[in-house]
């Protein structure tokens, strides 16, 4: 764009707490597309090593970490000093639950891009599997959420996934439609989104996902190479395996597991994520094994579109992620693995500078329907990305020009209480979005997780239904 538009004017104190791969690639949008003081807006992070691009802006920073025993203290003075704030969490070991609450006791607006847990939670070896799940850290929001409704908007869990993709999959819901012949306008409710799910007969979401950026310089042994947060990668890689899960499936794994108490919407496995293989198409390379790594989007999409008769579900879909990272990090997954789980402790960000080519293909693949199944997403380049803005990997912009949409909604929309993504205006997000996403496209295909299957070994599949999850898990 040759002219990007200003969306709103934050008139408070902004207070962004993390100021690693994301929160550097959040800035110059918060530049680009809002009107602050500049000497209001203070970022917080426990580490200083890119400090340098806020000193040379003249913005204020702090050097040290949230925690449960500060929180109050440390940002009580900055949200109170006059108009409404807003605080951008993009940090890890923060528990956004309570940072989220305290925001909206002081009148501030709050986005973050999960539910995260205080220091400690994915490593407590007291936790039961289920405790330890992001089922549970939902939750934990929800009552939130119940507990305090309406207030200050806090938008919970805004990135690209969970956020972006839950958007992807109402616009893809519209244009399977419209393909069908189903002439129908978008539903203003969730037993209205519901309804025209199971109408068109989806059974499932795939949050389909494939990374392709390469690295200049090779990765070295024991050295974890992402692109975006290692961190965040490896603590939710180490959760148990989770997915929303749907009405339609007659099968379930030996290691699967309900939970007592919640929405009821998802199941976990008492097994990593980041080991559990599913099968699943992207439109650039087609069919790939993705890993099932837990996220939110998960269980709140498969929550969204449940449909209730009384105290039972008449209709709910299959839902969960199924990630290809760049090569590096499958590597780095595999040696962190061999050695049992331990984090090989020495790792990299890779950089828009250290990058060659490449880009992340991230999207819905919604299936079961008469059109088989339909993959919509962003397909967007190293090469694009740097174009478009400073400071961020393909990956990172997917999730950075989220945080820009959602904090355009909440500011649209500022007493909407504790909300998730896919409670909000998915027209008016993606277009904020979408000049940040590169090819924004929908792709039919006739593959099925059955395709050259039985090969050479006999499996357990079952050829009645191509969309069981019994096809779809790699066993």
């Amino acid at each position: 764009m040759s002219v990007w538009p200003v969306y709103a004017h934050i008139d408070g104190p902004i207070v962004m707490i993390g100021f690693g791969s994301i929160g550097r690639g959040t800035l110059p949008l918060l530049e680009r597309h809002f009107t602050f003081d500049k000497e209001r807006l203070t970022v917080i992070d426990p580490v200083d090593d890119h400090r340098h691009l806020l000193d040379e802006r003249g913005i204020r920073f702090e050097q040290l970490a949230i925690t449960k025993d500060n929180y109050r203290d440390v940002l009580g003075p900055l949200l109170t000093s006059g108009g409404r704030g807003f605080v951008i969490n993009l940090s890890v070991d923060t528990g956004s639950v309570d940072l989220m609450t305290f925001a909206r006791e002081c009148g501030a607006l709050y986005i973050d891009t999960v539910v995260e847990p205080w220091l400690g939670f994915y490593f407590d070896k007291n936790a039961t599997t289920a405790s330890r799940s992001n089922y549970a850290l939902r939750e934990s929001m929800l009552a939130a959420k119940r507990a305090n409704p309406g207030g200050p908007t806090a938008v919970s869990c805004c990135g690209a996934n969970p956020g972006m993709v839950s958007w992807f999959v109402k616009q893809a819901l519209m244009d399977i439609a419209r393909d069908t012949g189903l002439d129908v306008a978008a539903p203003t409710s969730r037993n209205g989104w519901g309804a025209l799910m199971s109408r068109l007969g989806v059974k499932g979401v795939h949050i389909a996902e494939r990374d392709t950026q390469r690295a200049r310089d090779p990765r070295p042994f024991g050295h974890f190479v992402n692109t975006w947060s290692v961190e965040g990668f490896v603590s939710e890689g180490l959760q148990p395996a989770e997915l929303g899960w749907g009405t339609h499936e007659k099968w379930m794994p030996e290691n699967g597991h309900t939970h007592n108490s919640g929405c009821g919407a998802a199941i976990y496995l008492l097994q990593p994520g980041a080991t559990t293989k599913v099968r699943t198409w992207c439109p650039t390379l087609g069919p790939q094994h993705g890993f099932l790594v837990t996220h939110n989007e998960s269980i709140s999409i498969a929550d969204f579109f449940t449909l209730r008769e009384g105290a039972g579900v008449a209709f709910r879909p299959t839902v969960h992620y199924a990630y290809h990272p760049c090569n590096d990090a499958v590597l780095s997954l595999h040696e962190m693995f061999g050695n049992e789980g331990k984090f090989q402790g020495e790792w990299t960000i890779l950089s828009e500078n250290e990058i060659v080519d490449g880009r992340d293909e991230l999207g819905v693949l919604l299936y079961g329907h008469a059109k088989n199944a339909y993959w919509f997403g962003s397909q967007l380049t190293i090469e694009e990305t740097r174009d478009l803005a400073p400071y961020q990997t393909a990956t990172g912009m997917q999730v950075t020009s989220a945080v820009l949409a959602g904090m355009v909604w909440a500011l649209e929309n500022p007493e909407a209480g504790i909300v998730e993504t896919d409670e909000m205006d998915y027209a008016r997000c993606l277009e904020v979005q979408k000049p940040y996403l590169g090819t924004l496209k929908g792709y039919y295909t006739d593959w099925t997780p059955l395709e050259g299957r039985p090969g050479l070994f006999p499996e357990d599949i079952d050829e009645s239904d191509p969309w069981q999850f019994r096809n779809v898990l790699v066993r």
